[in-house]
This record gives structure tokens, C-alpha cells and sequence, in this order.
């Protein structure tokens, strides 16, 4: 019998899990996969030496209207059925929130668990959600170790300029500060860049997480010293469905002026806006960029013109630039988006090889950039793992 490790990154309308051995420190997971379609059609889709669905009289019992709690405890049925000679050790989470509290991952009690309900406000997309899976968990297995890890940790190592907003000091001690997301996959990625860029990993790199929620993140010595996103996971760059950065006069506008309430604000900002509200289209990027619409070409050169310019006001803050570093869903497989942001930043002296870029090698500047340019796969379940062998070690 081998004891696994179950790793659970729950989003807004999905849920990826993958197991890996408890015992080890291999990065390769034995079964991962992901629920998708959660709300509307949930799909369960299971990776283990190749992909395939679930037969349909294995999904029969599950309604559309299924809750990320419900079909946590399908996937925990699924496990236990279709996975024989494992035994479940300990359950690792992404948790998108940590607050000023959590500065590293940390096992779960019921205490914690009040804690980080006290911040689903403020990501109110995906916190309500980690936390119902971690309870269905705890429901189905009383005593198993869950271990939470933070997207906001990483940025602990900010220094206070890049954590404040110019509000009164009682607002700031109150907690309204700066925090930064996707910290996970930063993290992943200051730890395998030396592999990749030797020591120009120690220096002045900026990484781009870009995905259907997308930031950057300016290091130094692999250390987070400035990111895009905030006290929620709103602010910063244009995303799939959420507007970025926005004058809070806006907001204000739409409430005293349209007659909007807080949730129709809300709806707005973090789902109707961003790609999908530019275009009027969609919020993927790929469809975005086989479309003839002129909709569709503005809201892909909006999204480049923003990246562009927030990387450069990122700059400030690490005194130059040594590397650039794409990641995730869009950076990593979209070569328009990269090309276009990186023209923006010739001043810089960042120069791309057009073949590298459109084959999505690792590294795609050419020999005149002064700039190392990279695309990397970024993998937050590793980091998650990780931890997890770490806390029950």
C-alpha cells in the first residue's frame, strides 16, 4: 500500500487535483486531473498514463447544479474506488488569501479555517471555494492532515513602500494593504530558474503570470519585491473576465450615478469585464486571436498595451531588468501576446527570436536582447506538494 498525497486547487468554476507518492520528492504525480464545468455541465477528466472521461453511468448521480463540496466527494468516491493500492496520508491546498497572518503554508484546525473565512471578501471568487473543499474533506475524513498554501505568502518579502496604499494609517493597520496573488507559481518558478537561466535567476527578473487571471511579480535574489495585484485578486493587469486596474471614481460612478449596488458592481468588475467585456466575445485568449472581429483584435491589443505598461512601472521598483519570464495558460502558449508586449519593451532592449517565440522554446530572446526572455510551464501542485511532505515529515 502507498501512501499519496492529494493536492486540490479549487477555482471559480473548476477543480484540478492530482496524487503523488507521499514518500518522495518527484515532481511527477501518479493520477491528476481536474473537474471542469462546475455550475453548469461538471465534467470529470483523469489523467494517468494518457486522458480519458468517466463513462456517462459514472456521472449520472451528479447534477449540473453540483457544488465544489459535492463533487469533492465524488473525486474522494472516484479515488477510493479506481485507485487500489493507495492510502491517503494528507491532503495539500492552493488557498488563494493568506491575509497578513499566513506568511507560510500551515495545517489546517478549525480554528485556521474560522481565520480564512473572515477573508473571503476580499477573493470572493476563489476563497469560498478552497474552503468548501477543504470542509467536504474534513466531512469524509475527520483527522486527515490538510495542509493550506497561500498564494499571498510569497509577497511577505515586499518591502513596505510596495505593500502600501496612500489611505489613512488606521485603514493600513486595519489591513488594507497590498498583498499579491499567484504567489505559488512565483514560487515555483524562483525555484527551478537557476536551472534554466544560471545566475541571472538572482537578478533583476520579472515573471508574468498571464491565465484567465493574470499578474506579474518584479524579484530580486528570487524574492518577491513588487507585484500587480493588490489587496484582491482585481487589481493589475486586464484579465479574461476581471477589468485590472480602474479609477475608483469609476466605481463610485456606477453606484451614485447608474444606481448599481455592491453585487451588480461586483458582477461587473470580476465577471463581465476584462477580454469577454472588451470583445463582447469571449474571455480565451485562443479564440480571441482566430477571430476576424475588430472587437476581438482591440480587447487582444488592450490586454498586450496593459501588460506592457505595468511590466515597465514594475521596472522601477528592481532598478532595471535582466530577465523576463512568461508563465501560465497565455503566456506560455500565446507567441502574439508575447510578441506584442515584447515590442513594446524594445527600449529596454528586449529582442525576440520570431522562431523560438512562435515554437514556444524555453528561452525565445535572440543574442542581440539585452534581456533574457523565457517561457516556463509553471506548476503550483509541485509547490503544494512540497509543502505538504514538509508539514507531515
Amino acid at each position: 500500500m502507498m501512501d499519496v498525497i492529494l493536492v486540490m486547487n479549487a477555482g471559480s468554476s473548476s477543480i484540478k487535483f492530482a496524487l503523488y507518492p507521499a514518500d518522495s520528492d518527484t515532481r511527477m504525480a501518479l493520477v491528476q486531473g481536474k473537474i471542469a464545468g462546475i455550475g453548469s455541465a461538471p465534467d470529470f477528466i483523469i489523467s494517468k498514463s494518457g486522458e480519458y472521461h468517466l463513462h456517462e453511468d459514472e456521472l449520472e448521480s451528479i447534477e449540473a447544479s453540483a457544488t465544489h463540496a459535492e463533487l469533492t466527494i465524488r473525486l474522494l468516491d472516484w479515488i477510493q474506488a479506481h485507485t487500489a493500492g493507495f492510502s491517503l496520508r494528507a491532503v495539500g491546498h492552493r488557498v488563494v488569501h493568506g491575509g497578513r497572518s499566513f506568511a507560510a503554508p500551515v495545517v489546517i484546525d478549525p480554528d485556521i479555517m474560522n481565520e480564512l473565512e473572515t477573508l473571503v471578501s476580499l477573493a470572493p471568487l476563489h476563497q469560498p471555494n478552497n474552503l468548501a473543499v477543504c470542509q467536504a474533506i474534513a466531512r469524509r475524513h475527520p483527522g486527515l492532515p490538510q495542509v493550506a498554501c497561500f498564494d499571498t505568502s510569497f509577497h511577505r518579502t515586499q518591502p513596505r513602500l510596495s505593500q502600501l496604499f496612500a489611505l489613512p494609517r488606521a485603514m493600513t493597520d486595519a489591513g488594507i494593504i497590498r498583498y499579491g496573488f499567484h504567489g505559488l507559481s512565483y514560487e515555483y518558478i524562483a525555484s527551478i530558474l537557476p536551472e534554466i537561466a544560471g545566475s541571472v535567476a538572482e537578478q533583476r527578473v520579472i515573471v508574468a503570470h498571464l491565465g484567465n487571471g493574470s499578474s506579474m511579480c518584479a524579484m530580486k535574489n528570487r524574492q518577491s519585491v513588487a507585484s500587480t495585484m493588490g489587496f484582491t485578486a482585481l487589481e493589475g493587469l486586464m484579465m479574461g473576465r476581471r477589468c485590472g486596474t480602474l479609477d475608483a471614481g469609476v466605481v463610485l460612478h456606477m453606484m451614485e450615478q447608474m444606481g448599481m449596488n455592491s453585487q451588480e458592481v461586483t458582477d461587473l468588475l470580476y465577471r463581465q469585464s476584462g477580454l469577454l467585456g472588451v470583445s463582447g466575445i469571449s474571455n480565451d485568449m485562443h479564440v480571441l486571436e482566430g477571430s476576424s472581429d475588430p472587437h476581438a483584435r482591440e480587447a487582444v491589443n488592450l490586454y498586450c498595451h496593459r501588460a506592457a505598461t505595468q511590466l515597465a512601472s514594475l521596472v522601477c521598483t528592481i532598478d532595471g531588468l535582466d530577465a523576463l519570464v512568461f508563465t501560465a495558460g497565455i503566456g506560455e502558449n500565446s507567441a502574439l501576446v508575447r510578441r506584442k508586449i515584447c515590442e513594446k519593451l524594445s527600449w529596454l532592449g528586449v529582442s525576440l527570436d520570431g522562431d523560438d517565440n512562435e515554437a514556444n522554446a524555453t528561452q525565445i530572446s535572440d543574442d542581440a536582447s539585452s534581456v533574457r526572455v523565457h517561457v516556463i510551464p509553471t506548476d503550483e501542485e509541485a509547490v503544494i506538494v512540497k509543502a505538504v511532505r514538509e508539514a507531515i515529515d
